[in-house]
């Protein structure tokens, strides 16, 4: 209760602080922030290059340094999209996550190309699940460039998708050996059950499902955990009961409000606790 309280507290402070007191110029939103004893004045955000023809939307809290006398590194996190692609919706989860003082590179695994309807959405995925070696490029590309940045403690780098994003998530977790992950999140992504692939990750694991969902039935998640735990791979897995594939989306006919809130605080708390 207590972080889903302080997500609430921070959004508010970014939409109610309205004229002098607020301030918008070259991509950055001032107000006050507060999280983990590190005093925020808002955030700034821009696009960057950072794979080929890969550009990625990077926001990270602006610090108030001026009472300390040295700066703090921030953890990072590499959000991965659904199979829409690197739209509105996944920039305001980047900055909902940044509000809590993360520094957040949005990946793009589409060239800039955005979906809005299946028909769109189905060959773009194809394209990137037929190539999965450039596709573990590109995000092993967002965790370097965010371990390059000068305010990103390079030790505490997680990954977090939805949907399509969630199996890349789990698949940048499983060809990270030689730059270790703080820890993996996936929501309702495509899942591996081979115990020696599983192995391999050396972190801990959040993964968030839904009973009703056909594209990743309970039987598989149960699964799933099971080889996470015969493994000895550290893991946190939650389904919820009467919710379908992809809902958390605010956009799509599954969301379930109630589940999505409740996933995003264990979402903050996993990261707040491994990260």
């Amino acid at each position: 209760m207590f972080l889903i309280f302080g997500l609430s507290i921070m959004a508010a402070a970014l939409i109610l602080v309205t004229g002098s007191s607020q301030q918008e110029r070259a991509g950055e939103v001032f107000a006050q922030l507060t999280t983990d004893g590190v005093t925020a004045i808002g955030l700034q955000n821009q696009t960057v290059s950072y794979y080929g023809n890969s550009s990625g939307y990077l926001v990270s809290p602006l610090i108030d340094n001026s009472s300390n006398t040295t700066s703090q590194l921030l953890p990072a996190v590499v959000m991965i999209h659904e199979w829409w692609g690197l739209n509105e919706n996944i920039k305001d989860m980047a900055n909902e996550l940044a509000e809590q003082g993360y520094v957040v590179l949005a990946a793009d695994m589409y060239n800039g190309q955005v979906a809005t309807t299946p028909d769109q959405a189905m060959p773009l995925a194809g394209s990137v699940r037929e190539n999965p070696s450039e596709a573990i490029a590109n995000l092993q590309a967002a965790v370097s460039y965010l371990g390059s940045l000068e305010g990103v403690n390079s030790s505490r780098i997680a990954s977090l998708g939805w949907c399509f994003g969630g199996g890349q998530s789990l698949q940048l977790a499983l060809n990270s050996e030689e730059n270790p992950l703080a820890a993996t999140v996936l929501y309702y992504g495509d899942l591996v059950l081979d115990e020696q692939e599983l192995s391999k990750i050396q972190w801990p694991v959040l993964g968030i499902f839904g009973d009703q969902d056909e594209s990743i039935p309970v039987e598989n998640v149960t699964k799933f955990e099971q080889a996470l735990n015969s493994t000895g791979v550290p893991n946190e897995i939650y389904i919820y009961e009467g919710v379908g594939h992809a809902f958390a989306n605010p956009s799509g006919d599954n969301y379930a409000p109630e589940e999505t809130s409740d996933a995003w605080q264990k979402t903050l708390a996993f990261l707040k606790k491994h990260v």
